[in-house]
């Protein structure tokens, strides 16, 4: 009797447990839900979308490319679906990616005046070390590139060094609001860690604004606009894509980058597909001493909006580049194609071209005069 009225009592408090167990989970489901709508962003009002309306790429409510674009393209006979669920590509590695912590401290170059590296993070995040100033790319610190916390991709690898262990920046660049580009608690974090200005194409300030960024450190720009911070030249150039938070597609713009300091140059794409604009941008502002360039996250679904790798080195030699670094690859699942088919296709083309290529490690330096050989690192792991 004595070991069933025990087993009555733990049979209560395992309940109890459950329970409580239950109530914390109930309650850390309302606090990410809550977060949620914050994290769609803002929309644009007043001066604001009197300025975008006065946009050349503004039209009928939304911004447009500058030739016709289709986000998705039926294929009679193939369903994504399926093959996301039940195709048979690698799409993970099979081993942790290694990731190297740069140093934190003086600039690497003894001449400030020449000083051009590179530091990629991870997916687009990437640091410019230019002529002694840094330009932060597309920040994403979170674990998921997605508004809630409990959904949406996940990152294959750790951020190499934590949103806190960043060097004081002059400046952050974005390129579009998607997820993997745009993060709320990456932006709220810098907000409160660093000074520098956001810089950020047309309407995606409207984001920032929502989450607290203040006005002065907001710079909204259009295609063809630059803006001067700490000696740099900063200027919006045009990219193939298109933009959305929520179930509105196309309200803010978005855009590639050119990064210019004294004597040095720095070309980042964004997100883009391959279009002529890149070669009006080598003739503008050409050329580079590196490019960055987006190479992963493809498919003949979306063939206008995203750059398959050997398009990517095309576009390379249309800006007249000099170092190509490949971003936007190994960090999120996003597409269907095996993890490293980017950068084995961009390597083999590269080769073929003959263009000048670094494929860091996520946190790994390159100094642009002194790039490492390429050597193949992922291949391990894949």
């Amino acid at each position: 009797m004595a070991r069933a009225r025990n087993t009555d009592v733990e049979r209560s408090l395992g309940r109890r447990m459950r329970g409580a167990a239950g109530l914390a989970a109930l309650a850390g489901l309302a606090w990410v839900a809550r977060d949620v709508p914050a994290a769609l962003g803002g929309r644009l009002s007043g001066a604001r979308a009197e300025r975008a309306a006065r946009s050349p790429q503004f039209r009928e409510g939304t911004f447009h490319n500058r030739a016709g674009t289709r986000t998705m393209i039926a294929e009679p006979g193939r369903n994504l679906l399926r093959e996301l669920i039940f195709g048979k590509q690698k799409r993970r590695p099979t081993a942790p990616v290694p990731l190297l912590r740069p140093s934190v401290g003086a600039p690497q170059s003894s001449d400030t005046a020449d000083e051009l590296n590179i530091v990629w993070y991870g997916h687009a995040s990437t640091l410019i070390e230019i002529e002694g100033r840094r330009v932060l790319l597309d920040p994403v610190w979170s674990d998921r590139c997605s508004p809630s916390g409990l959904v949406g991709p996940r990152r294959l690898h750790e951020p190499p060094v934590g949103i806190d262990e960043l060097p004081p920046l002059d400046a952050i660049l974005i390129s579009h609001d998607h997820y993997d580009h745009l993060d709320m608690a990456t932006v709220r974090a810098l907000l409160a860690g660093q000074s520098a200005p956001f810089l950020v194409p047309l309407g995606v300030g409207a984001h920032l604004d929502r989450w607290g960024v203040p006005a002065e450190r907001i710079i909204e720009l259009d295609w063809s606009e630059s803006h001067r911070v700490a000696g740099l030249e900063i200027t919006a150039t045009a990219a193939q894509h298109f933009s959305g938070r929520g179930l509105r597609r196309d309200g803010t713009l978005w855009s590639s980058w050119v990064v210019a300091g004294a004597r040095r140059r720095v070309f980042y794409t964004g997100d883009s597909g391959y279009f002529d604009g890149y070669a009006e941008i080598g003739a503008e502002h050409g050329p580079f001493d590196v490019t960055l360039m987006q190479i992963g996250a493809y498919d003949r679904a979306w063939p206008t909006i995203h750059m398959f790798p050997e398009e990517a080195v095309s576009a390379h030699l249309d800006l007249r580049g000099g170092l190509f670094v490949p971003v936007h690859w190994a960090t999120f699942n996003l597409a269907l194609h095996d993890w490293s088919e980017p950068v084995d296709r961009l390597w083999a083309e590269a080769k073929a071209r003959d263009v000048r290529l670094a494929v860091p490690r996520p946190g790994e330096r390159v100094v642009v005069d002194e790039p490492p050989a390429v050597d193949g690192w992922w291949q391990a792991i894949a």
